[in-house]
């Protein structure tokens, strides 16, 4: 390949795509420095390291996400937000891996640009700081599992599935100790539908939602006055 005029941007970009194809094992300096027809050497001008190229893929996934218009209201941004989110990383699932593994972080001001967006709708929808830390790293465990669950390779995590399942089959039928396992099992079996991350995010949303206090009860009745008899 020729020669390239690199760019931070170009090199990032070109890591991404050797990562969606090759994986994090598969993505090399050198082979990533062989896209641009250069020397390893000459992408440390634009990353610092190894590390440095992972943290950058991440923050351009994370900047991929779209940001929603501020005047929506905290539900609409943060359903927006998660959607967004949850397509990103879905079609990055090496990168959704080593975020969840540590590996990898977005540090870019444009990637924390949607995190912050995240938090002002938490905070938006009358959580204090705490709370909206706890919901936000909840919201990313539900995020990031419904993204490794549903990108899984598909040929063998059907046939490991199918095989677990017959294998749970027989021994729910075999033991009294497992009775609902029996009752759902045979639905597992023909289900082949994977989780559905928009109902779940909507589940998340509600549960923010503030609970109505219970109508006080209605002020009881005075006792009826005691009837006296006549006296003698």
């Amino acid at each position: 390949m020729s020669r390239q005029t690199l760019s931070r941007r170009k090199i990032l970009d070109a890591a991404l795509r050797l990562a969606d194809e090759r994986g994090l094992a598969g993505l090399t300096m050198r082979r990533l420095a062989a896209e641009f027809g250069v020397e390893a050497m000459s992408l440390y001008n634009h990353v610092a390291n190894k590390r440095d190229l992972l943290d950058g893929i991440a923050a351009r996934v994370f900047e991929s996400i779209p940001l929603p218009d501020p005047a929506l209201a905290w539900d609409e941004r943060l359903r927006f937000l998660g959607n967004g989110a949850f397509a990103a990383f879905a079609a990055h699932p090496v990168v959704a891996r080593a975020v969840v593994a540590g590996e990898a972080d977005p540090r870019s001001v444009r990637a924390l640009r949607v995190i912050d967006a995240f938090f002002g709708a938490l905070l938006d929808a009358g959580l204090d700081e705490p709370s909206a830390v706890r919901r936000y790293r909840s919201l990313s465990g539900l995020l990031f599992g419904a993204v490794l669950v549903q990108t899984v390779s598909p040929a063998g995590a059907q046939t490991h599935q199918a095989d677990l399942i017959d294998d749970w089959l027989c021994t729910a039928a075999r033991n009294e100790e497992l009775p609902h396992l029996r009752l759902v099992l045979p639905v597992m079996a023909v289900d082949v539908c994977r989780p559905d991350f928009g109902p779940e995010l909507d589940l998340f949303i509600d549960g923010l939602r503030p609970t109505r206090p219970a109508a006080p009860a209605p002020p009881l009745a005075p006792p009826p006055a005691p009837v006296c008899a006549p006296g003698p």
